[in-house]
């Protein structure tokens, strides 16, 4: 049978006073409020010996506010997302917040049930990483005045706030980096959603080959696929139907790490053979035979930002921001093995 939660009336009516010093002192304002000593400890004991926990429902319908953000991403296990998940939920707390954190697994039906339910449990403000079909969703939340945030992504065509990298420069340069290497039949691998950041992505590498006359080749694997044996196999195909491939650019780390699996296969070519170039960079890179060069989004200078607007959001009391804030920042691009300039004679 479920233990009864006490609520600070109970706990006033057993210690005999009013509910408002209970509250006041379970809130730590005793000293503020001049409760005596005796009373704080007599109160906070008894807390203690009945496991008082506070209703946070209660406490939100009188404050108007929960304490409660939401981070959903796509796969809160990528490396990626947990990490700058880990950095937003630290600064959160130093701030009085809790985090939640869902994945929507990029599924619009899934995301909109993400998103009705912690309205429902009127969690404080949203970080979203949306699915490609969710924008009037999105729209919604901040005409209502919901501070919200996107991260990764944006939809070009909805004034939001939003926290992203420069996508489009970073592949760009990275593809010139192993273009300045004598690569010259680069292929680059990414999933065939048609979201701003692959998209920008994608021209990076095309404009990069393009203004070098090499051939464009891009293999888009099916995002549905991403994680199972079709991708490896799509992969593998690509790679055997294409000999003269010098070189891969993928554009996510688990593609990559599907690509790893498939060129250290016997009978692959050997992987001192290709360059390799990733985009988000991860542990398995830098302890890889050999290193993987990669482009780094600056995970804790994101999770800064984010908050550092949504704060300012929840300053706002509710009100829609006339002026959404929208962030880019640059990534960094780590050269290491897997990327070395091709012996001159072979290029």
């Amino acid at each position: 049978m479920p233990t009864k939660r006490h609520s600070i009336k109970d706990i006033a009516r057993t210690l005999g006073v009013s509910p408002t010093t209970i509250s006041f002192v379970l809130n730590g304002k005793g000293p503020e409020k001049k409760i005596s000593t005796e009373m704080i400890e007599r109160v906070t004991a008894y807390a203690k010996e009945i496991n008082y926990k506070p209703n946070m429902l209660a406490r939100s319908l009188r404050t108007g506010s929960t304490k409660i953000l939401v981070f959903m991403v796509e796969d809160i296990s990528n490396y990626f997302f947990s990490h700058v998940g880990r950095y937003i939920e630290e600064i959160a707390h130093q701030r009085g917040y809790r985090v939640i954190f869902c994945s929507n697994e990029n599924d619009d039906a899934r995301s909109r049930d993400l998103i009705t339910l912690f309205l429902d449990r009127q969690v404080d403000g949203f970080i979203l990483i949306p699915s490609s079909g969710i924008r009037d969703e999105v729209a919604g939340l901040v005409k209502s005045g919901v501070p919200v945030i996107l991260f990764d992504r944006y939809f070009p065509d909805l004034k939001t706030s939003y926290v992203v990298i420069d996508n489009y420069a970073a592949s760009l340069n990275a593809t010139r980096h192993l273009i300045a290497g004598g690569y010259r039949h680069i292929s680059f691998v990414t999933t065939d959603v048609e979201q701003v950041q692959m998209l920008d992505r994608s021209r990076g590498y095309t404009d990069a080959v393009t203004a070098a006359g090499l051939p464009v080749s891009i293999l888009r694997v099916p995002f549905t696929d991403t994680y199972s044996e079709r991708a490896k196999d799509l992969i593998r195909n690509h790679f055997t139907t294409n000999c003269a491939l010098d070189a891969v650019f993928f554009s996510t780390n688990y593609l990559t790490q599907s690509g790893l699996e498939i060129i250290k296969e016997p009978g692959s070519k050997p992987i001192t053979e290709l360059g390799i170039l990733t985009f988000d960079d991860n542990d398995l890179f830098r302890i890889n035979t050999p290193t993987i060069s990669a482009v780094a989004q600056p995970m804790q200078q994101l999770a800064e930002e984010l908050m550092r607007i949504m704060l300012l959001l929840l300053q706002q009391n509710g009100k829609a921001t006339t002026e959404p804030v929208q962030v880019t920042l640059p990534a960094e691009l780590i050269v290491r093995g897997s990327s070395v300039p091709v012996p001159q004679q072979t290029r």
